[in-house]
C-alpha cells in the first residue's frame, strides 16, 4: 500500500512542479525574452538547464523550512499529516494550473504556503499554524520587491550614467560588468555548492576567466562602439548570463514549493514518524521537482512568459540586465537563509525599479494592478481549496 501511495504522491508532486514551471519559471525568463536578449527557444533551454541545477544543488534549505516552519508537525499524527500534504500538492497544483491556462502570473510560494496553512488550521485549529513564521514569510514577500527594485534602480542608474549616456565608454566598463555578474553568483552560491560539486565529480570549479570565455564575454570585441543600439546589443550578451542566474535562483528557491509537501510524505512512508526540523530532503525528490519544473516550462511556459517581460515597461537589454541581476541577488540570499520568497515579486520589483529611473510614464500600472490582484487572491484560494480537500480526504481515508 505504501508503494502505491508513494507512486501517486510522486505524480502529484510532479504535477505541482510542472505547473510551477509553466507559470513561475515563465515569469523569471520574461525580462530576457521581452528585451529580445534571448529568443523564446533559448529561454526555455537556459531555464531548463539552470532551474534543474539550482533545484538540486541549492533547494534543500527552503524545502525544510516549508515542511517544519509553516505548521507544527508535532501536533499531527503521521497519517493526518500525510493526508494534509497530499491535499497541499493537489490544491497548489490545481490553482497554478488554472492560473497558467488563463495567463495569470501568480506566485507558487503564495500557493504552497497558503495551502499548508489551510490544512493546519482545519486539522487542529489556529494553534497548529506557526503564525510568527507566516508573518515573517509574508514580510519577506513585501520586502522582496522593495529590495530588488532598489538594487535594480541603483544599478540601472549607474549603467545609464556611465554607459548608456556615454556609449564610447563601454569598453572600459566591460570588466566591471563581468565582475559584478560573477560576484553575485560566486559570493552567494559557490561557498555552499562548491564542495558538494567537487566531491561528486572530482573536478575543480571552473575559473572566472574560463566561465567568461565560455559565455563569450572574455573575448568580446568592443572596438568601434558608436551608438546606443550597438551598446544595447553588447549588453544583451551580459543579460544572457543574468538570465542564467535568475533561472538558477528560481530553481533554488521555488523547488521547495513542490517538493516540501512531497518530502514530508516520503519521510512518513519510510519511517512512520513525523518529519521534524532535522529531517533530510531526499536528493531524488529534488531531482523529481527539477524535472517537473523543466517539463512544465517547455510545454506551457510560453502562455505566461510575456507578461512581465513586455507588459510592465518596454525593456531594453540594459534594463533587463539590471532587473535580473537584482532578482538573482535577492532570491539567492533568501534561498541561502531558507526563506521561501517569491521570484515573481523580486522580478516585478526589479522591472519597476528600472521603470522609476526611466520615468513613471513608462510603467503600465494597469498590468501591475492585475498582477497584484492575482498575488493577493492566491493565498486564500489555495488555503480554502486545500482545506476542503483535506476534509474530504480525511473523511474518506481516516482509517488509512
Amino acid at each position: 500500500m505504501d508503494q502505491i501511495v508513494l507512486l501517486i504522491t510522486s505524480l502529484l508532486a510532479f504535477y505541482l512542479a510542472w505547473n510551477l514551471g509553466a507559470n513561475d519559471v515563465a515569469n523569471s525568463m520574461g525580462t530576457s525574452v521581452g528585451s529580445k536578449a534571448v529568443t523564446l527557444k533559448q529561454a526555455l533551454i537556459i531555464a531548463g538547464t539552470l532551474e534543474f541545477t539550482g533545484a538540486v544543488l541549492f533547494g534543500q534549505t527552503v524545502s525544510q523550512k516549508l515542511v517544519t516552519g509553516i505548521i507544527n508537525p508535532a501536533q499531527f499524527t503521521p497519517q493526518i499529516l500525510l493526508i494534509g500534504m497530499i491535499s497541499v500538492l493537489i490544491a497548489a497544483g490545481v490553482w497554478l494550473n488554472i492560473a497558467t491556462v488563463f495567463g495569470f502570473p501568480v506566485s507558487s510560494s503564495h500557493a504552497t504556503v497558503g495551502a499548508i496553512a489551510g490544512v493546519g488550521y482545519l486539522a487542529f485549529g489556529k494553534t497548529a499554524v506557526n503564525w510568527s513564521t507566516i508573518g515573517l514569510i509574508s514580510l519577506t514577500w513585501v520586502i522582496t520587491p522593495l529590495v530588488s527594485g532598489t538594487i535594480a534602480a541603483v544599478f540601472y542608474s549607474l549603467i545609464k550614467q556611465w554607459i548608456l549616456d556615454r556609449p564610447h565608454q563601454l569598453e572600459e566598463w566591460i570588466p566591471w560588468l563581468s565582475a559584478v555578474l560573477i560576484s553575485v553568483f560566486g559570493v552567494i552560491v559557490f561557498p555552499t555548492i562548491a564542495k558538494p560539486i567537487q566531491t561528486i565529480i572530482h573536478l575543480p570549479i571552473p575559473s572566472i576567466s574560463l566561465m567568461l570565455g565560455v559565455i563569450g564575454i572574455g573575448t568580446l570585441s568592443v572596438y568601434g562602439f558608436q551608438n546606443l543600439q550597438t551598446v544595447e546589443a553588447t549588453i544583451a550578451k551580459f543579460q544572457v548570463v543574468s538570465a542564467c542566474f535568475v533561472a538558477f535562483a528560481h530553481g533554488s528557491n521555488d523547488v521547495g514549493n513542490a517538493i516540501a509537501p512531497f518530502a514530508a510524505i516520503v519521510y512518513i512512508l519510510q519511517t512512520g514518524n513525523l518529519p521534524l526540523e532535522d529531517f533530510q530532503i531526499p536528493v531524488w525528490s529534488l531531482i523529481l521537482g527539477g524535472v517537473g519544473i523543466v517539463s512544465g516550462l517547455a510545454v506551457l511556459g510560453k502562455k505566461v512568459i510575456s507578461t512581465i517581460g513586455e507588459g510592465i515597461i518596454p525593456l531594453q537589454p540594459s534594463g533587463g540586465l539590471c532587473a535580473e541581476l537584482a532578482t538573482a541577488t535577492t532570491i539567492l540570499i533568501a534561498s541561502r537563509m531558507g526563506f521561501p520568497v517569491s521570484t515573481s515579486h523580486a522580478l516585478v520589483g526589479g522591472v519597476v525599479g528600472v521603470g522609476f529611473v526611466q520615468g513613471m510614464k513608462s510603467i503600465q500600472f494597469q498590468t501591475l494592478r492585475s498582477i497584484g490582484l492575482t498575488w493577493f487572491v492566491t493565498i486564500p484560494i489555495a488555503a480554502v481549496l486545500s482545506g476542503i480537500l483535506f476534509l474530504i480526504l480525511r473523511t474518506t481515508f481516516v482509517e488509512f
